[in-house]
C-alpha cells in the first residue's frame, strides 16, 4: 500500500457540476443563488447597523447569521466555480485544512446561533415580562461568543485530526469542497474510532439544537394559540411553520451526511445533500428571518428614504 507524502501532495476536488450544457445551467443557478446570498446578507447587515430601531438582541443575532452566512457561501462557491470555469481542481494540502475548518467552524457556529434565535423568541412571546433579564446584552453578547468559540474548537479538533491522517492512493476527493466524510473515504487506516467522535459532534451540533428550536417553536404555537385571536394564530403558525422548513433544511441534511457510517455513504448523494446546508440556506435565511419581517423592511425604507434625501 502506497504512502503519500502529506505535506507536498494536493488534493484534487471533483466538484459538483458534469462538463455539459446541464453542468453549466446549474453552474449559473448556484451563481445567481451566491450573489442574491451576499446582496441580502450584507444588506441585512447593513440595515441593523444603520437603523436604531434594530439595535434589540433579536437584530443582534440575526445579523450575526447574516455574517456567518456570508463567510461560509464564500468558503466553499468560490473555489468550486474556480474548479469549474478554468478547470483548477486542486487543492493544497494546507489550503484543504483552511476550507475545512473554516466550513466546519462557521457550520457549527450558525447551527448554535439559530438556537440561540429560537430561544430569544421563546423568551419573547411566552415570557414578555423576563425577556429584559433573560436576553440581555451581556445574554445576547455571551450567545454569539459562545457559538463563535464552540464552533472554532470542535472544528479545530476534526481539522487537526483529520489532516494526521495518512492518505493513499488517489487524493482525489469526491466533493466540491473538502467535507470530512469524503476525505475519510481516502485515509489508508480504520476509522471507526473517529466516525464516533464525527458522530457525537453531530449530536451535540445538529441533532441536539434541532430538538431545542422544534420544542421552542411548539411551546410559542401553544403560547399563540391561548393568547391570540384567529388570525394571529394563523400568521404565527405561517412564521414558524416557515422558519422550521429552513431550519430543517439545514440540519437535516448535514446531520444526514454525518451520522452515516462510511459504508453506506453515497458521493452523488452527499453532494447533493451538502448544497442545502452549504448554499441554498445561505439565501434563504435572509429572505425567511428578514425580508419577510416588517421592522425590516421597514428600515429598508428609511435607509432608501434616507439616501434619496441626500442625493436631493
Amino acid at each position: 500500500m502506497e504512502y503519500y507524502n502529506q505535506t507536498s501532495t494536493d488534493f484534487i476536488l471533483l466538484g459538483l457540476f458534469p462538463p455539459s450544457r446541464t453542468g453549466l445551467f446549474l453552474f449559473i443557478l448556484i451563481g445567481l443563488i451566491f450573489l442574491m446570498a451576499l446582496i441580502s446578507n450584507q444588506s441585512i447587515i447593513l440595515f441593523i447597523l444603520l437603523d436604531a430601531r434594530l439595535h434589540t438582541p433579536m437584530y443582534f443575532l440575526l445579523s450575526q447569521l447574516s455574517l456567518i452566512d456570508i463567510n461560509y457561501i464564500s468558503t466553499i462557491v468560490p473555489k468550486m466555480a474556480s474548479g469549474f470555469l478554468f478547470g483548477n481542481k486542486s487543492i493544497s494540502f494546507i489550503g484543504c485544512g483552511v476550507q475545512s475548518f473554516f466550513f466546519l467552524m462557521l457550520g457549527g457556529a450558525e447551527a448554535l446561533l439559530l438556537t440561540s434565535m429560537a430561544y430569544d423568541r421563546y423568551v419573547a412571546i411566552c415570557f414578555p415580562l423576563h425577556y429584559p433579564v433573560h436576553m440581555s446584552k451581556r445574554v445576547c453578547v455571551l450567545m454569539i461568543t459562545g457559538s463563535w468559540i464552540m464552533g472554532s474548537i470542535n472544528a479545530c479538533a476534526h481539522t487537526v485530526y483529520t489532516l494526521h491522517m495518512p492518505y493513499c492512493r488517489s487524493r482525489a476527493v469526491n466533493h466540491f469542497f473538502c467535507d470530512v466524510p469524503a476525505m475519510l473515504s481516502l485515509a489508508c487506516m480504520d476509522t471507526w474510532a473517529y466516525e464516533g467522535t464525527v458522530f457525537l459532534s453531530t449530536i451535540i451540533f445538529l441533532v441536539f439544537p434541532f430538538i431545542v428550536i422544534a420544542c421552542s417553536y411548539g411551546r410559542i404555537l401553544l403560547a399563540v394559540y391561548r393568547m391570540h385571536s384567529a388570525e394571529g394564530r394563523k400568521k404565527a403558525y405561517s412564521t414558524c411553520g416557515t422558519h422550521l422548513t429552513v431550519v430543517t433544511f439545514y440540519y437535516a441534511p448535514f446531520a444526514y451526511t454525518y451520522l452515516r457510517s462510511r459504508s453506506l455513504q453515497s458521493p452523488t448523494e452527499d453532494k447533493a445533500l451538502a448544497v442545502f446546508y452549504t448554499i441554498l440556506t445561505s439565501m434563504l435565511n435572509p429572505i425567511i428571518y428578514s425580508l419577510r419581517n416588517r421592522e425590516v423592511m421597514g428600515a429598508l425604507r428609511r435607509v432608501i428614504h434616507r439616501i434619496c434625501s441626500v442625493k436631493m
